[in-house]
């Protein structure tokens, strides 16, 4: 079974591939941007699934969705996003998507979701569309200081790097660290950067 995977957060991307591989038997293709995934579909498709990041460089949101449901032939196509809230999620169950993953899920559980997914069925955490949603705090409360400590975790600079940039202890980048993400509810600075890419915050 073959699937593709198009995120451009390295980690997250190359991360779900290898429990995927390992854990499913899955063959998984990985692409970095929208425009490399409709090209690897374009190529060697079709897959049995495929994942697309919804604000990965060229997605264009839903229509980027739309396009991949064509170019993919009536095989799944799902969307992953690190922050995205649930009524993302709703329009692109309605425009036809197979599923809705945010990245806080679990890798048993994504692995499950891919499996229900290429079999055919609909997916989408029950816990995530029943959730209450609360605005992130952090689009009022980061302080100029911690928003440049996030913009270079953005990036994927180190705190050593951050800290030279800024002329500041690398030290009290590390404290910035630990305080924005406290602020933002994020597990770590990863899940920090892709909610601030997702919603554009810095």
């Amino acid at each position: 079974m073959r699937i593709l995977i198009a995120d451009d957060h390295d980690l997250v991307r190359e991360m779900m591939a290898a429990y995927l591989e390992r854990d499913c038997g899955m063959k998984v293709v990985q692409s970095s941007s929208y425009d490399d995934a409709m090209a690897e579909i374009a190529r060697s498709g079709p897959f049995e699934l495929v994942l697309l990041d919804y604000r990965m460089p060229g997605m264009r949101g839903l229509d980027g969705l739309r396009d991949a449901l064509k170019a993919s032939g009536g095989n799944p196509v799902a969307l992953i996003s690190g922050s995205a809230d649930k009524s993302v999620a709703e329009e692109a169950l309605a425009a036809g998507a197979a599923g809705f993953l945010p990245k806080t899920m679990s890798a048993r559980s994504m692995t499950n979701a891919v499996r229900f997914m290429t079999m055919g069925e609909t997916f989408v955490p029950v816990d995530f569309m029943t959730a209450k949603e609360v605005e992130n705090p952090a689009l009022a409360h980061l302080t100029p200081r911690e928003k440049q400590v996030l913009e270079g975790i953005k990036k994927g600079q180190s705190n050593k790097e951050i800290a030279l940039d800024h002329d500041i202890q690398e030290v009290t980048v590390k404290l910035h660290v630990k305080t924005l993400c406290r602020k933002m509810g994020a597990k770590n600075r990863t899940q920090a950067a892709m909610m601030a890419r997702d919603q554009e915050m810095v």
